[in-house]
């Protein structure tokens, strides 16, 4: 496992990366067994289903996900699984439900596999009880059960992508008695809450199932206070150390389990209540688990004899199918083909699961052969992604290695469309793939978006003579393709920083320590000033995350649908949606900005040139030559050791904050420097006599956009970014101010490294 910081980040990317890959979790072989039997008997019903789904969190997992996908759970908090089979097409269903893979009849994981299955069975039957007794209208008793159930989907994706540093994680964890999450981001770098989170969201599960995945682990008292819909991490941390505290199955992590009062007292359920509920959790488990076959001798060789019996029926259909499947395509149109794509797209789709999905899509339409889309590499990367499509629309994954020879995207077609012989221009992509692709048949296109090609397509085509026939029908639908490609591309990597911003940002809570002596009260309030910078910053962070979604999707569907329309009002309406989304995306840009500012370089700066400095930069930002201001520095004044472009910056903020608070002719503005009491603190202080402000205006005067000014303002960020650059130079912003008197602002800056 990695120690290095590096590792770690490299780590991480490759552990994200497996598990974006994964499409279902692995069951038990009992399991297997009754799918493949019931199927044989012709019992592959709905409601026979549900009782295995309710037991085994792969297939819970794939059935909710087929759910998600067809948009049938609209009101969450009235969900009902039973309810959703019956309205699902059973072929679906049993599609779905065989796409599960079986845990291999000798896995060597198989008692850590075990383990998590009853646990989560046990937290899962715990929650239901907690939701049934405290009767939460955004809680139902149902979705707490199925949020029970997946609450480790993190933990049992990395079971199934790499097994041996899991298991070591969790006999770390057993020894040291820590939580799994603690070494998990040690060696991985990644927790598996958020590897859980991101899997949900892909596989489309309801949205407060996701939830409690992410949050289960964190304070979620608190969130939830903020956040009702986050009140289901509450339900089902409690029952996770109800679970934990009775030793049904293993969770993986050995750490004191939360306690259970606060939890209890937050969610009004009697502690008695609970106890009651403890004692009949080991009966409900073992009813569901009986479904699981824990307890059946020989389970796996049933199961392999149930796929010997099913595999000559599937065998039977398939003939049938396929040609089913080549008439319906047959009757497709080129429109629906288009509207399909677009309408099946997710506004948090990653960039290569639209490519699989459009790939498998125009092959299908097409009736070509093979089909491999890659998207352009960055010039960084020595590696990149490629989707593969066999025959039968059979899709995957592979990773590509840039070619020193040739670029991966043609000159040819980098910024217009053609259609290419595939093997004049790109014989690297054949020489990597392990398909057999008739290079004679396969043609290359361009996925173009703005005139430049964000990717490739190259594709058997079983009549070449066709290829000028489709040559527009081909243009049309690349193109489409291109252009969304090219939004998830922007989307991922405004997604990128909004978390890394959140992950910068975001520091663990700590006990409020005493009452502070007089002597401590400017350490206190520097560190109360602090927090509430962390804290803004937060906010930011989370308005950012929240808009990167539909900013994308607005910006680019609106640009598209400017480009295809004909009426010049409408094209003029769009462009000023789309202008407008860009506008938004500025303000995205400037919380990035104040996240994340460039890292000081700290030196031993005279303060007196400093603040001549500063205030030669206010006189240009504000248009005044003959600033009315009077520097006063203390004779035993010393240096600072702080970055002097951003203290200057900063401080060239603050006075002209001070400046504009006279709303009529210019006023004075006095700025002193003195030696704090604190040794080696220069304190310095911008007064001025202008409007001043009211409780409520200080108390929001830092923070990101805000501002007292009327309509049409800027985005009020001077405060914001003069709050930032002095905290991450160890220094302090405090104002004080009072209507119509003045405000004063008082910064501290360190004297010595």
């Amino acid at each position: 496992m990695p120690d290095r910081p590096s590792d770690v980040k490299t780590a991480a990317q490759q552990v994200e990366l497996a598990i974006g890959r994964l499409n279902s979790l692995s069951t038990l072989p009992g399991v297997g067994a009754q799918l493949f039997s019931r199927l044989v008997r012709g019992q592959f019903s709905p409601s026979a289903l549900a009782d295995i789904v309710e037991s085994d969190p792969a297939l819970a997992a794939q059935i909710l996900s087929l759910i998600g996908r067809r948009a049938l759970s609209p009101v969450e908090a009235r969900f009902s699984l039973r309810q959703a089979l019956d309205t699902l097409p059973i072929g679906e269903i049993r599609d779905a439900a065989l796409s599960v893979k079986v845990a291999p009849p000798l896995d060597p994981d198989e008692q850590l596999r075990t383990g998590l299955w009853l646990h989560s069975l046990a937290v899962a039957c715990c929650a239901k009880g907690i939701a049934e007794a405290v009767a939460l209208p955004e809680v139902s008793p149902e979705m707490a059960y199925w949020a029970g159930l997946l609450h480790e989907i993190g933990k049992l994706a990395l079971l199934e992508t790499m097994p041996k540093s899991l298991a070591r994680i969790v006999k770390e964890a057993e020894s040291t008695e820590q939580c799994s999450c603690v070494l998990e981001q040690k060696y991985l770098g990644i927790e598996h809450t958020t590897l859980g989170r991101h899997l949900a969201q892909r596989w489309r599960l309801p949205n407060p199932v996701v939830l409690a995945i992410w949050l289960h682990h964190g304070d979620t008292v608190t969130i939830s206070g903020d956040m009702p819909e986050a009140s289901i991490a509450v339900v089902v941390q409690l029952a996770d150390s109800i679970a934990r505290q009775s030793g049904i199955g293993r969770s993986g992590s050995f750490d004191s389990p939360e306690p259970v009062e606060p939890l209890a007292e937050h969610l009004k359920i009697d502690i008695e209540h609970l106890k009651e509920i403890h004692q009949n959790l080991l009966t409900a488990v073992e009813e569901k688990s009986r479904i699981l076959g824990l307890d059946v001798p020989g389970a796996v060789s049933d199961y392999a004899e149930a796929v010997h019996t099913a595999a000559a029926q599937f065998a039977r259909q398939h003939a049938e199918l396929s040609e089913e499947n080549r008439r319906l395509q047959s009757a497709s149109s080129h429109l629906d083909f288009t509207s399909d794509f677009l309408l099946g797209l997710r506004s948090t789709a990653a960039a290569m699961d639209i490519a699989d999905d459009f790939a498998v899509r125009w092959q299908k339409f097409y009736q070509t052969g093979r089909v491999c889309l890659y998207l352009a590499p960055p010039a960084t990367n020595e590696t990149f992604e490629a989707v593969v499509v066999e025959s039968l629309s059979q899709s995957r994954m592979v990773s590509l290695s840039v070619s020193p020879e040739a670029p991966a995207i043609p000159k040819a077609i980098a910024n217009t469309f053609s259609i290419l012989n595939a093997h004049d221009h790109i014989p690297w992509l054949f020489e990597q793939l392990d398909e057999d692709f008739d290079v004679d048949r396969t043609r290359l296109v361009p996925l173009l978006s703005g005139g430049k090609a964000v990717g490739a397509l190259a594709f058997e085509l079983h009549y070449p003579g066709d290829d000028k026939l489709f040559e527009e029908r081909f243009r049309t639908s690349a193109s489409v393709a291109g252009i969304v490609l090219d939004m998830a591309l922007a989307q991922q990597g405004h997604q990128y920083f909004a978390e890394r911003f959140a992950r910068l940002i975001s520091k663990p809570r700590e006990i409020a320590p005493p009452a502070p002596r007089p002597e401590e009260q400017e350490d206190a309030r520097r560190h109360q000033a602090e927090d509430s910078l962390n804290a803004l910053a937060e906010m930011a962070a989370g308005a950012a995350h929240e808009l990167n979604n539909p900013l994308a999707v607005i910006s680019g569907r609106a640009q598209l649908l400017a480009e295809a329309q004909s009426d010049a009002e409408t094209r003029e309406i769009l462009k000023q949606i789309y202008e407008n989304a860009r506008e938004a995306s500025g303000i995205i840009e400037d919380l990035m900005s104040f996240a994340e500012p460039p890292r000081p370089r700290a030196a031993m700066t005279n303060v007196r040139k400093m603040l001549d400095e500063a205030v030669q930069l206010t006189s240009r930002k504000t248009n005044q030559e003959d600033l009315d201001a009077h520097i006063d520095v203390a004779e035993d004044v010393g240096d600072v050791f702080v970055d002097s472009a951003q203290i200057v910056s900063a401080l060239a903020n603050v006075i002209s904050n001070a400046v504009e608070s006279y709303s009529g002719r210019p006023g004075p503005v006095e700025i002193t420097a003195e030696l704090a009491e604190s040794g080696g603190i220069v304190r310095l202080m911008v007064k001025d006599k202008g409007c001043g402000m009211d409780a409520e205006t200080l108390k929001k005067a830092t923070q990101p956009f805000f501002s007292a000014k009327t309509a049409g303002r800027k985005r009020g960020m001077g405060l914001a970014y003069a709050a930032r650059f002095i905290q991450i130079n160890k220094g302090t912003l405090i104002l004080s101010s009072e209507s119509n008197i003045g405000t004063t602002a008082t910064i501290c800056l360190p004297g010595k490294s």
